[in-house]
């Protein structure tokens, strides 16, 4: 991954955070049930934490971090998984999504490892 490409997505994963922490508060209180609007509302809070992890690695792997690109890989697999089936659950009821959710932290836990593991070596 370039670090254009990691800076980019990272940027509007962020911007789609902030739109959809708004949509969440705005459009969505009044017809969701409170743990359904938290349910929405930890899955933005991620988004945006690793949007911003985003710019993180756009940064190492500017500086040839070795491993850099595939921590972006790992934040953009687990935005996909945690925070998506998180969306798609509240969006339909589909509480078996529930169950893809924890395959998302592992790639949030990963992608940390592996951008500690770049900014250590660059």
């Amino acid at each position: 991954m370039t670090s254009r490409l990691a800076a980019t997505l990272g940027a509007l994963l962020a911007g789609l955070a902030v739109g959809l922490g708004a949509f969440g508060a705005h459009a969505l209180r009044s017809r969701l049930v409170p743990r359904d609007l938290e349910i929405f509302e930890t899955a933005v809070r991620y988004q945006m934490y690793h949007g911003l992890a985003l710019l993180a690695v756009a940064w190492l792997i500017s500086r040839s971090a070795p491993g850099a690109g595939a921590a972006a890989w790992s934040f953009l697999v687990g935005v996909a998984l945690f925070s998506g089936s998180r969306y798609v659950m509240v969006a339909t009821g589909q509480r078996w999504l529930g169950a893809v959710t924890p395959l998302g932290g592992v790639a949030f836990l990963a992608g940390w490892l592996l951008l500690a593991r770049a900014a250590s070596r660059s």
